[in-house]
């Protein structure tokens, strides 16, 4: 494993109780993320994912994170889907059941486009899709810093051509 912390611990804490509060017949799930605004550019570049991908999840999930996440989540007064995350620990040997597609790193889009998107592909653990893209987010800073980037890079090509 690459890093040493308990990635079932890296989603925003709500996401703990999500799975109690859907509907009983709920099968699947389907996130996406977009660069949403356009207020201060009009084009993003995607940038992240890939680093996130190996950084986090290029191992299983293991038995001692998942009751590690449950005794946090105890003591913090939390729901947490302990039955699920074993199934994932255990029955799954710990890999995650979702289908992940994301437009190619470093390319250049209009926003209000997806940049991800995450589905489940398991029934019984149909909310890891969810899970999953709450921590897939971490990408926002490092395609925002390339998105800035960018846009620099295009100001001062500009310039350089009025100029030389």
């Amino acid at each position: 494993m690459i890093t040493t912390q308990n990635r079932v611990l890296l989603s925003d804490s709500y996401k703990y109780s999500h799975p109690k509060q859907y509907p009983a017949n709920t099968v699947s799930m389907f996130d996406y993320a977009e660069a949403r605004s356009g207020k201060v550019y009009d084009k993003t570049v995607f940038f992240g994912l890939q680093y996130i991908l190996k950084q986090y999840f290029s191992t299983p999930i293991t038995v001692q994170e998942v009751q590690e996440a449950k005794q946090f989540a105890d003591a913090h007064g939390i729901d947490f889907e302990y039955d699920g995350w074993m199934y994932i620990a255990s029955d799954l040997q710990g890999n995650l059941p979702v289908e992940i597609r994301a437009i190619p790193e470093g390319k250049v889009i209009p926003v209000k486009n997806a940049l991800f998107t995450v589905e489940s592909t398991d029934p019984k653990v149909f909310w890891v899709a969810s899970w999953m893209e709450t921590t897939l987010m971490k990408c926002w800073y490092t395609s925002n810093v390339a998105t800035r980037s960018y846009f620099v890079r295009e100001m001062l090509s500009e310039y350089i051509k009025k100029t030389t």
